[in-house]
């Protein structure tokens, strides 16, 4: 909870400093202050194997965006979003039926360039960083359950999940729809090493927001 809390409570302070420097100088017809929320529909896969199959999740996705314009139709828009991940698991252990469901919340930084070709439509890609912060896990089978749930200290900036993210969002005067579609790409151990995780997340993000 004290990630969470600390996280909560940057995304507030950035959104009032940004949001200060847009009022506070001619960068107010330019740089545009976002919040936005909706959800993930998530899922794993295993690169190594094809028969591995998951079901997918819905979880929560949200937080703030802003869009810096670099000339007429070409701008720079990262986002700072509480990110809910996961899958669903059957199978049979014993003979017995088993449903396992994994919840996986992360901060996740999407830093994509915008291409605008027109005011209603916004074309956006890049690269995206992903901080863990808890990891919930919910067995059951008739034999009995279980539910355990970890929390994550991540201070080192390096240690994260690189990722790829590209959607588009549709205008409506200050009201955005946003679709995105997202996978891992490899995990960053924070020493300078990196390696590819055998099970990457892949999701598809909805969202509707307000621009400021």
């Amino acid at each position: 909870m004290k990630t969470l809390k600390n996280i909560t409570l940057i995304l507030a302070l950035s959104a009032i400093a940004i949001n200060s420097t847009a009022q506070d100088s001619d960068a107010e017809d330019r740089i545009r202050l976002g919040i936005k929320a909706g959800f993930n529909y998530s899922n794993i896969y295993d690169e190594r194997s094809d028969d591995y199959v998951a079901d997918g999740k819905i979880g929560f996705a949200g937080g703030v965006f802003v869009l810096i314009p670099i000339g007429s139709f070409l701008g720079f828009q990262p986002e700072f979003l509480l990110s809910q991940k996961g899958f669903t698991a059957n199978g049979t252990i014993i003979g017995f039926n088993y449903e396992m469901k994994r919840t996986t919340t992360y901060f996740d930084v999407p830093l994509m360039l915008a291409l605008r070709p027109a005011p209603f439509f916004t074309l956006v890609a890049g690269p995206q960083y992903s901080y863990l912060i808890s990891q919930k896990d919910e067995f059951s089978s008739a034999l009995g359950g279980y539910e355990a749930e970890q929390e994550f200290e991540n201070d080192n900036i390096r240690k994260n999940i690189l990722g790829v993210v590209g959607g588009v969002d549709i205008n409506i005067e200050h009201f955005v729809a946003s679709a995105r579609m997202g996978w891992d790409v490899m995990s960053n151990r924070g020493d300078g090493t990196s390696s590819t995780p055998r099970y990457k997340n892949v999701w598809v993000q909805a969202t509707v927001g307000f621009r400021f």
